[in-house]
């Protein structure tokens, strides 16, 4: 009786072996940095998101680069502009950007910050800042105690002050602190 013995190459050798181990254990390398959030789950460049309700749009959104962070539920953006439509999307009503913001994907709120501009065309405003913050359930725009607001119309009226409280729904503007500017009266006659 005879017995072959094939020989292989060392590096076949090596290579089954590898195969086989990897497949015997496995390695725990902790938290992943995507699982623990640091990571993004979804980079997009160049982002454009319409958000519509029962059919008509109500708001668009732009942005150089967009970072989804499903596990808390949140968007980071760069270079973020937006428009805010009314008449069941026919008519803008509000547009602006800011250089970030941070969108809270399940009740959209937003945080903006690195020079703000938010233009309300119904309003005749202009709203300058280093960062402020829309709470979409409540309709209210606010801005930290410790930065400047600027409240801008074309007729003139120029007003700065401090955190700013403003109710879209109620059409009311207030200012904690530091309140200074000139307002001017129209005279409709």
């Amino acid at each position: 009786m005879q017995i072959k013995i094939k020989v292989m190459p060392v590096y076949t050798a090596a290579f089954i072996f590898m195969v086989l181990a990897a497949g015997a254990c496995t390695f725990d390398y902790g938290e992943s940095e995507s699982a623990s959030g640091t990571l993004p789950d979804m980079v997009m460049e160049n982002v454009e998101y319409v958000r519509v309700r029962s059919s008509d749009p109500i708001a668009r959104f732009e942005a150089e680069r967009a970072e989804r962070f499903d596990r808390q539920g949140i968007m980071k953006l760069e270079n973020f502009t937006f428009e805010q439509y009314g008449d069941r999307g026919e008519t803008v009503n509000a547009f602006g950007r800011a250089g970030n913001a941070s969108v809270e994907i399940e009740s959209g709120d937003i945080h903006m910050n690195n020079g703000v501009r938010i233009e309300v065309e119904s309003e005749d405003i202009i709203i300058e800042t280093i960062q402020i913050e829309w709470r979409d359930e409540q309709r209210m725009l606010l801005s930290g105690d410790g930065e400047d607001v600027n409240v801008i119309q074309t007729n003139g009226t120029s007003i700065t002050g401090r955190g700013l409280r403003a109710d879209a729904r109620r059409r009311t503007w207030e200012f904690s602190d530091g309140v200074r500017g000139t307002y001017i009266q129209e005279d409709n006659d």
